[in-house]
């Protein structure tokens, strides 16, 4: 009786732990960036804000060029997460419902592209940017965060795409309905929460990218927030109440989108792995 509960306690306390070291940092930084200075500099930690400041908040808001960057940041995920599911939906369907020579060796090569790492090709597409004239552009930014997300895009919603029944979309056929129409009216509303998690993925990678516009947008008015907020405390000194406001401004869109999505994302993500 004592080791079947040890045995299900012992998870249960190591989960606990885990959840507690990954949100912990999450915290400190949030209630940090309500403390005032002496509380943050004090010997003596203060676990909770007892007299809440926004000023740390005014003081990120009030830096140059923050939205600016903020309009460049929103377009060029937004934009790459809307390309990749376009591309990724039509092409995981063909994959998912097409038999045809080389697909698996597409579908191969597809999955070491999701493995390898882009940093071993920043210096060849910068080259390639240079050579095409579009250094500091928000266009050849948002075609990498296209190609990057595009690979892991395209493996899960094929899986999805193979777990709906064919038999659906014969019925969609049968009553009148053409392929597309099928496919728009029958297939696409269930593939919703596949489109959610893969997007959200798409989003939360594209939004926190940093090497590949640190090496092409040398120019302040086509960089994103990354950036910005890696010389953040550099631009304020050891003003660490500002520099957690920061943080927590940037980390605020990604924590949004999980919260309204992370119910249907875990659904896509484990549905999208049944079949494929």
């Amino acid at each position: 009786m004592k080791r079947s509960l040890l045995g299900r306690l012992w998870p249960n306390i190591t989960a606990a732990l885990l959840i507690v070291g990954f949100i912990f940092p999450v915290y400190w930084m949030f209630a940090t960036s309500f403390k005032k200075t002496p509380d943050i500099v004090s010997d003596t930690p203060v676990w909770f804000p007892t007299d809440p400041t926004f000023q740390h908040f005014q003081t990120a808001l009030d830096a140059d060029n923050f939205w600016t960057l903020v309009r460049n940041s929103l377009t060029v995920t937004i934009l790459a997460v809307v390309f990749s599911l376009i591309i990724s939906l039509a092409a995981s369907f063909a994959l998912a419902r097409m038999r045809f020579k080389g697909r698996r060796g597409f579908i191969v090569g597809f999955m070491m592209a999701q493995m390898a790492p882009w940093e071993v090709m920043v210096i060849a597409i910068y080259f390639i940017v240079r050579d095409a004239d579009m250094l500091n552009s928000l266009i050849p930014l948002t075609l990498f965060y296209m190609v990057m997300v595009l690979p892991f895009t395209l493996l899960t919603l094929r899986g999805f795409v193979a777990a709906v029944p064919k038999e659906l979309e014969e019925s969609a056929m049968v009553d009148g309905c053409t392929r597309r129409q099928a496919f728009v009216k029958v297939i696409l509303p269930l593939l919703a929460p596949g489109l959610m998690s893969t997007s959200m993925f798409g989003f939360i990678t594209a939004w926190n990218e940093f090497p590949m516009v640190l090496v092409l947008n040398k120019d302040v008015e086509y960089q994103t927030l990354p950036l910005w907020l890696s010389s953040f405390r550099s631009t304020f000194g050891d003003d660490w109440g500002a520099t957690m406001a920061a943080s927590t401004i940037f980390a605020i869109p990604i924590l949004l989108l999980f919260v309204f999505l992370q119910r249907k994302a875990v659904s896509g993500l484990t549905d999208g792995a049944v079949k494929g």
